[in-house]
């Protein structure tokens, strides 16, 4: 899907996979890494937004989205899966390290949140530690990995702090989607003024995410010159349509339109969720698609040589 051919690679600049100096794209993360992005921040958000509902199925659901398929989908990327804990070792140094920890404290002190709810497992006195270090560890999780991108310094395009707002905004997004389609699949909110709040919440994230979209492009369109190729092959490339038609439309101002304009019900949350998974699954994709390394000299020297 998206596969780069040679000749979008060998263009005035850009140096492929020869010796030359010049812009070449980044391949060390590609679907599995992108899969994994996804499924963490989706499964922080739908755990965060029913957590402050006390929606017992999102919950759930948010706890084995990120457990399973998050876990699942790095360890696929991983050259040696066994030595994967050594991860968690530099949580000082490393972004990585961090959101591990963050995992670690999602899943373990969140499975204890949903025992509790369950059984009342957990004295009195530790509940609110509990729930407090689960909301931490979810929050962790949902913005660490744009984070972790934004560290990488090479790739300009991804080196903003528009990249862990860009996560939150989006796993937050899809938390709000998903607690509605639960809701309108027959796993009942229990007061009928959270299903109306998260339904506003839905609409005010598709525009932040919009927004932050936008600011993203600006960023790269006036950045360095490895952050403007990026910005070439978003809206003029070969990753134009996939973008604009996909991220942009399909899963930004559809569902935007259709909830502002359409009565909801659950054909229309099957729709809109629909559309916004699609739009995020395609933005962790084409992010580390358009990922530019800048080159060692800059493309007036090269043309000289």
């Amino acid at each position: 899907m998206f596969k780069v051919s040679l000749k979008n690679i060998l263009r005035p600049g850009f140096a492929g996979g020869t010796f030359k100096s010049g812009y070449r794209f980044q391949k060390y993360w590609d679907t599995p890494m992108a899969t994994a992005f996804f499924c963490g921040e989706t499964g922080a958000g739908l755990f965060i937004i029913s957590m402050l509902m006390d929606f017992l199925p999102g919950i759930i659901f948010g706890l084995l989205i990120t457990g399973v398929g998050k876990t699942f989908f790095h360890l696929t990327h991983m050259g040696v899966p066994g030595k994967a804990w050594r991860a968690m070792l530099r949580p000082d140094r490393s972004w990585i390290s961090r959101g591990l920890w963050g995992i670690i404290f999602f899943v373990g002190f969140g499975s204890i949140h949903v025992l509790e709810m369950l059984f009342n497992v957990v004295p009195a006195g530790l509940e609110p530690a509990v729930y407090m270090l689960a909301i931490a560890g979810a929050m962790v999780v949902v913005t660490y990995q744009g984070f972790a991108m934004s560290h990488s310094t090479a790739i300009s395009f991804w080196s903003t702090g528009l990249m862990p707002i860009s996560s939150m905004l989006y796993g937050l997004l899809m938390g709000a989607s998903l607690v509605l389609f639960l809701n309108a699949f027959g796993f009942s909110i229990s007061s009928p003024e959270y299903i109306s709040m998260v339904g506003l919440a839905q609409v005010i994230l598709i525009i932040a995410v919009q927004i932050c979209l936008f600011s993203l492009l600006h960023g790269a369109k006036n950045g360095s010159k490895g952050a403007e190729q990026s910005y070439v092959l978003l809206t003029k490339d070969f990753l134009a349509r996939p973008f604009l038609f996909g991220v942009v439309g399909v899963g930004g101002l559809v569902p935007l339109l259709i909830l502002l304009f359409i009565p909801t019900n659950f054909i229309i949350n099957l729709i809109v969720t629909g559309c916004v998974m699609a739009g995020f699954y395609l933005f962790r994709l084409l992010i580390f698609k358009a990922g530019v390394l800048d080159p060692i000299l800059s493309p007036a020297d090269i043309f000289k040589r």
